[in-house]
Order: structure tokens, then C-alpha cells, then sequence
């Protein structure tokens, strides 16, 4: 964007820069908008998912998506505030994609299929990066400049959305490609309390509950060691491994991507491995997901420069680790808070825009430096005691029964449709 010369400003010093240009403080405030929007939409727009379904709110999302996103290439050449404000925007809608995968995994999810359904959906962030980082690198190189790259993406962002709001229910029960036994798949061992709409959710038993408070520090402090691969990684690989600027993003590009085969393969085992109790899987999942990712931080910030590939090795390994997540702390929510699942994995959300603040306010307390590796590993080992910590308490509390703020006396259904069908 800062190439672009259709619009300058006088810089101070008589030269004309871009309007497009924007300083490190201006960036700060983009990039914090859209935290502040998420933080902002999360709580409201569960409401309104608990309230009426995922199908309209979430289609309504989409739009403000679309819209704010094709009005991004405007409010870039107008005042930082209105550009601040619509990036806030972009920010709310975005806030309503964890709600959505809660209340789609309550409502469609077998129990016994859960982790896979989770590996599925949240595996949106790494698909989309990749997706829009190649085709906005080819978009921004051709004639058609930057402005079409958010154009495109506004029309792709209504298409699929319109698709959504055309074929998703929120119940399968009225959907008419569900079969009587593909129903009875999806609500069995479910209770009626589960099944059923219209249950009040108990926000007071949730956010007191220390299952699912250690199911949101689990989160918190992955997250937390994403947000800082993703952001500090490439200056980390420049100024302390000492690698060439041109290779730093094809090593990066393949630790996103490595990590996607390998998460369905988690996923997979989470949910058909038999010969070990499920309870026991959830806390060897989200040992490897949360545990062993910090063990991996720890070796990663004490690597020297003249073993930098063995770095990226450690680094590809720790994404690897993170993807037993689906198995872990998010399947112990999702158990645990069953129909409520929807509020549990929207508060997720809101602990990855705490992230975002916590993340760079490490690094600036602890790196005064950005080629000394001795004020890196101090970032690094906070990370990693903080997830021993969050990682010892999963033992403690994590469960896979349901809570029994989930449950209303009701008896186990197994389909709607047909209530004598043998499964």
C-alpha cells in the first residue's frame, strides 16, 4: 500500500509520502481496532446466537464482513479515525466465528466425533492466511494494485456466506438431508437438555466453573505462543538465527501448513482410538497441545545461530504439538458444557484478543534487544511456565462429563424424527 503515490501528503520534511504509509503508531492502532471490535462483539453476538440460532447472526457477520472489507481501499485514503473505526468493525464481525463453531459442534457433532468436527472448524485461521497471503501477493503484483485484493476478497467473503445462510439449519432435525439414521448418529448418548432450544444459559455456573476456567488459561497461553510465533517469529529469525530475509517466509509458510494434515490425523485418534478411556485421551492431548509445546519453547529460545535449521525443526515441531489441541482443552469444554458449548469456545475468542496485548507487551518488557537470544529466552520461558501451570490444573479439573448446570432431569433422546429407530 505505501507504493501507492495516488494520494500523498506532505511528510514534514517537504517530501511527498503516501497516504497509504502509515507509521509504526498507526499501524499499532490497525491492528489493535480489530482486537477491540473482537473483544467488543464477542459476548453480544453469543447472545444472539443463544438467543436465535447461529444461521441468521452468523450470515449478518458476514455481510458487515464483506461490506467493511470492500469499503477498506475508502476509508484507507480518508482519516486514520475512520479507517480505525471501520478496521473496529471488521473486528465485530470476525468476533462470531468461535461462537459459530461452539453452536455448530453442539448442534451437528456426534459426541464421539467431536474432536474432529473441532480440527475441522478451527482450522479456518491457517487455511484463510495461506489462502489470502498467496492470492493477495499475486493481486497486489498485477495490474488491478492492492484496492482488488480487498474487492475480491469482499465478494468471495458474500459468496460463501450466502451459501452458508442457504443450506445451514440450526437444528438437523428440520433439515431435509438428514436422514432419520444420520440423526440418530447425531443426538445419540445426547440428553434431552442437550437437544432441545430455549435452555437459559447459566453464565454464573460457567464463568465460575473451574473446568472450563482452566479450559480458557489452556487457551490462553497457546494462543498466546501462536500470536507470538506469528508476529515475532520473522524478526527472531533475522536478527538471532541470522537468517537470510528471503528465506524467512518459506520457512514460516511450511510451519503454518505442516500442521494441517497433522491435525486431522489428532483429531482422528482423539475420537476412534478405543483401548484408552476418554477422559485419559483429553489429558494426553492436551498435555502434548499444551505441556509439550512448552518444553519446545524452552529448547527453541536456547538453539544457537550456527544450528538455525535445527531451530525451524523445533519450531515445525512445536506447531505440530498445538494441533492435539482439538483432542485437549477444546474438547474437555465442549463435553463439559455440551448445548452451552457455543459461550465456552466464544470466551476463547476473547482470550486470543487478550493475546494480542499480552503477546507484544512481553517482548517489550523483556526485549530491549532483538539480536539477544538471553532476552528472547526469557520471553520464551514465561510462556512455558505459563502453560506447566495451565497444564498441571487441566489434570486437576478437566473431566468429560457433562456439568450438571447442562442437564434438566430429561431423559437421553436419540432422534426426533423417529424415536423407535435401532441404532
Amino acid at each position: 500500500m505505501k507504493d501507492d503515490f495516488s494520494k500523498t501528503i506532505d511528510d514534514g520534511n517537504g517530501t511527498l509520502k503516501s497516504i497509504y504509509d502509515y507509521s509504526p503508531t498507526e499501524k499499532k492502532y490497525i491492528l489493535w481496532a480489530v482486537a477491540f471490535g473482537t473483544m467488543v462483539g464477542t459476548f453480544p453476538i453469543n447472545f444472539l446466537y443463544v438467543r436465535y440460532g447461529a444461521r441468521i447472526p452468523f450470515f449478518s457477520a458476514g455481510v458487515l464482513s464483506a461490506v467493511t472489507t470492500a469499503l477498506t481501499p475508502w476509508a484507507a485514503g480518508q482519516s486514520m479515525w475512520i479507517f480505525v473505526a471501520l478496521r473496529f468493525m471488521q473486528g465485530v464481525a470476525y468476533s462470531a466465528d468461535f461462537a459459530a463453531i461452539g453452536i455448530v459442534i453442539s448442534k451437528w457433532a456426534p459426541l464421539n466425533e467431536t474432536a474432529i468436527f473441532i480440527a475441522t472448524l478451527t482450522s479456518f485461521t491457517s487455511i484463510a492466511s495461506i489462502i489470502t497471503n498467496g492470492v493477495s501477493g499475486l493481486i497486489c503484483d498485477s495490474a488491478l494494485g492492492w484496492k482488488w485484493s480487498f474487492y475480491l476478497h469482499a465478494g468471495a467473503c458474500l459468496f460463501v456466506f450466502t451459501i452458508w445462510v442457504l443450506i445451514y439449519k440450526d437444528d438437523p432435525t428440520f433439515h431435509t438431508c438428514v436422514s432419520v439414521r444420520e440423526l440418530g448418529k447425531i443426538q445419540k448418548n445426547k440428553s434431552e437438555a442437550h437437544i432441545k432450544d430455549g435452555m437459559k444459559v447459566p453464565y454464573k455456573e460457567i464463568f465460575t466453573s473451574p473446568v472450563v476456567l482452566t479450559v480458557w488459561l489452556c487457551a490462553f497461553t497457546e494462543l498466546s505462543t501462536l500470536i507470538l510465533i506469528a508476529t515475532y517469529a520473522p524478526i527472531y529469525f533475522r536478527s538471532v538465527l541470522k537468517f537470510d530475509i528471503k528465506i524467512i517466509g518459506f520457512y514460516l509458510g511450511i510451519m503454518t501448513a505442516i500442521h494441517l494434515p497433522f491435525r486431522f490425523v489428532c483429531a482422528f485418534l482423539s475420537d476412534k482410538m478405543s483401548c484408552i478411556s476418554e477422559i485419559a485421551k483429553i489429558h494426553i492431548f492436551n498435555t502434548l497441545a499444551v505441556g509439550f509445546v512448552g518444553i519446545s519453547f524452552i529448547v527453541f529460545g536456547y538453539i544457537p545461530a550456527e544450528h538455525n535449521i535445527s531451530a525451524v525443526v523445533c519450531l515445525a515441531i512445536l506447531e505440530c504439538f498445538i494441533s492435539f489441541n482439538s483432542g485437549g482443552f477444546y474438547k474437555c469444554g465442549t463435553l463439559h458444557s455440551r448445548q452451552f458449548a457455543s459461550t465456552v469456545i466464544s470466551a476463547i475468542q476473547f482470550t486470543k484478543c487478550i493475546s494480542l496485548f499480552s503477546g507484544p507487551a512481553l517482548v517489550a518488557f523483556f526485549v530491549s534487544d532483538e539480536s539477544s537470544q538471553t532476552q528472547w529466552s526469557h520471553v520464551f520461558m514465561t510462556l512455558a511456565g505459563c502453560s506447566f501451570f495451565a497444564n498441571i490444573l487441566s489434570f486437576i479439573f478437566f473431566t468429560d462429563k457433562p456439568a450438571t448446570w447442562t442437564e434438566d432431569g430429561s431423559v437421553v433422546k436419540y432422534s426426533k424424527k423417529e424415536e423407535d429407530v435401532k441404532f
